[in-house]
C-alpha cells in the first residue's frame, strides 16, 4: 500500500514549511535515507529524508509553502493506483482543519465582550495554477539553481558566482566539493573593479516574499515586545584587564579566544551567582533553571538564529569558542539542527564587531533577559581624581518585568562587570 508523506514539524515553532526544490522526481526509485527535497523552515533550510522504500508516485506541490501535516508526496509500488487513498487523506485533512476553525470560532464567541480586541494576523492562500499536461513540467521557481545549502553558503563566502559552477552531484546538483575545486575564468580588470556596482544591480528591489525564518522572527519578537513588559539597564565596563588577559591566553592557547567568548563565560558565571535571572515565563508559573544554556544570536542571510551553548558555566573558554564557531558556521550554511537552537535560558546579542557602541535588544522568549553588547572604545575616565585613558564597553540588559525587578537585574550586571574587570576569576 502506498505511503502518504506529509510535511513534518522540523522545529518546535514551525507552522509551515517552504519547499525549495525536489531532489527526486515522479518515477524515481526511493530508498530509506534518500533526500527527497529541500525544505525551508522558520530556522534553517533542511533536507527532507525518506523513511520509505519504493517509487515516488506523486508530488503535491513543486515549490512553495505547505502547512505542517500537509500532503507533499506519495511513495509506493510502480504503477500503483493511489487516487482513492489521496482523496481520503485530503478529506481527513480538510475535516481536521474545519474542526480547528470551528473550535477557534467557538473560543472567540465565548470570550467576554469587554475584553480588549487583538488584531489577528491575516493570511491569504494563493491559488495554485495547474500546469498544462502537454507542456513540460516547470517549477514556479524557474530560476532556482540545483545546489545544496552548504554549497550556496560557501560560494557566497568565497565570492563565487554559483551560476558559473558546474555541478557533479545527482542531476547536476552543485555540492560542496564543486565550490572547493572551482577554478574561476579569467575576467577583465574592469569587471573585477565593478563588483560593488554588480552587487547593487543584482539586489532584488521591490516586493519580496517573506521567508519562513523572517515570519518566525516577526511573530516571536512581536509577541515578546508587545506582551513582555521590557525595561533596560545599561552599564559601562572597563575592559583593560580583559584585554590583557585575552592577549596572554592567546599567546599560550592554540584557539584564539574572542571578546565574545569572555562575555559568554562571564555571563554564565554571573547567572550562576544570580539564579533569578536564569528563568523563563510560562504564564501561570516561572521556571528557575538549574542548567545554564546561553543562546548566542547569529546573523544569517535571511535574518537571525540563536544557537545554544548548553551548560555554559561548566565549559572552558576554548570549548565555548569552538562550539560557538561550529554552531555559527552551521547556522550560516543552513545546516543547523532544531535541537541546537532549543533550551536557551539566557541570550546574548553582540554588535560590537560592527562598531555599535550601545543598543537595546528584544527578549528572546521565554527567557527573562537578553544582554546587548556594544563595542570597546577608548575613553577618558576619572580615577582617584585623575583623568586616565580606559577601554570601555557598554552593555544593556533587557529584562521582562514579570520575572525580574530592577534590583535583581542590577545585581546581575554588577557580577558580570566584576568578572570582566577581574577576568582571572573566570579561570578559578
Amino acid at each position: 500500500m502506498a505511503e502518504i508523506i506529509r510535511m513534518p514539524r522540523l522545529s518546535d515553532t514551525m507552522e509551515e514549511g517552504n519547499i525549495v526544490s525536489w531532489l527526486k522526481k515522479v518515477g524515481d526509485t526511493v530508498n530509506p535515507g534518500d533526500v527527497l527535497a529541500e525544505v525551508e523552515t522558520d530556522k534553517a533550510t533542511m533536507e527532507l529524508e525518506s523513511y520509505n522504500e519504493g517509487v515516488l508516485l506523486y508530488i503535491g506541490i513543486e515549490s512553495g509553502p505547505v502547512p505542517v501535516d500537509g500532503i507533499i508526496a506519495i511513495i509506493g509500488e510502480k504503477g500503483e493506483d493511489y487516487a482513492s487513498q489521496l482523496e481520503d487523506a485530503e478529506k481527513q485533512t480538510s475535516s481536521k482543519e474545519e474542526k480547528e476553525q470551528t473550535s477557534s470560532t467557538e473560543e472567540k464567541e465565548e470570550a467576554p465582550s469587554s475584553a480588549e480586541s487583538v488584531p489577528k494576523e491575516e493570511t491569504t492562500k494563493q491559488p495554485i495554477e495547474k500546469p498544462d499536461s502537454s507542456a513540460p513540467s516547470v517549477s514556479p521557481m524557474s530560476d532556482h539553481l540545483k545546489a545544496s545549502p552548504l554549497a550556496k553558503s560557501l560560494a557566497k563566502e568565497k565570492g563565487i558566482d554559483i551560476h558559473t559552477v558546474t555541478g557533479t552531484g545527482d542531476g547536476g546538483r552543485i555540492v560542496k566539493k564543486d565550490i572547493e575545486n572551482y577554478v574561476p575564468h579569467q575576467i577583465s580588470t574592469t569587471k573585477a573593479n565593478s563588483t560593488e556596482a554588480q552587487l547593487l544591480e543584482e539586489f532584488n528591489y521591490g516586493d519580496v516574499a517573506v521567508s519562513q525564518m523572517r515570519k518566525a522572527i516577526a511573530k516571536r519578537l512581536g509577541q515578546s515586545k508587545f506582551s513582555s513588559p521590557h525595561f533596560y539597564l545599561t552599564m559601562e565596563i572597563i575592559m583593560d584587564e580583559a584585554i590583557a588577559a585575552r592577549k596572554q591566553i592567546n599567546e599560550l592557547a592554540p584557539p584564539k579566544i574572542s571578546f565574545n567568548d569572555l562575555v559568554v563565560k562571564a555571563s554564565a558565571a554571573a547567572l550562576r551567582k544570580n539564579p533569578k535571572i536564569n528563568a523563563s515565563w510560562h504564564g501561570d508559573k516561572i521556571t528557575y533553571h538549574k542548567d545554564i544554556n546561553i543562546g548566542v544570536a547569529v546573523a544569517v542571510e535571511d535574518g537571525l538564529v540563536v544557537p545554544v551553548v548548553h551548560n555554559t558555566d561548566t565549559k572552558s573558554l576554548s570549548t565555548i569558542n569552538s562550539e560557538i564557531k561550529a554552531l555559527a558556521e552551521k547556522a550560516r550554511s543552513k545546516k543547523i539542527q532544531p535541537a541546537e537552537m532549543q533550551g536557551n535560558t539566557f541570550t546574548i546579542s553582540n554588535l560590537g564587531m560592527f562598531g555599535i557602541d550601545e543598543f537595546t535588544a528584544i527578549i528572546n522568549p521565554p527567557d527573562a533577559c537578553i544582554l546587548a553588547v556594544g563595542g570597546i572604545s577608548q575613553k577618558a575616565i576619572v580615577v582617584d581624581g585623575e583623568i586616565i585613558p580606559a577601554s570601555i564597553m557598554k552593555v544593556t540588559l533587557s529584562c521582562d518585568h514579570r520575572i525580574v525587578d530592577g534590583a535583581t537585574g542590577a545585581k546581575f550586571l554588577q557580577s558580570f562587570k566584576s568578572y570582566l574587570e577581574n577576568p582571572v576569576r573566570l579561570l578559578v
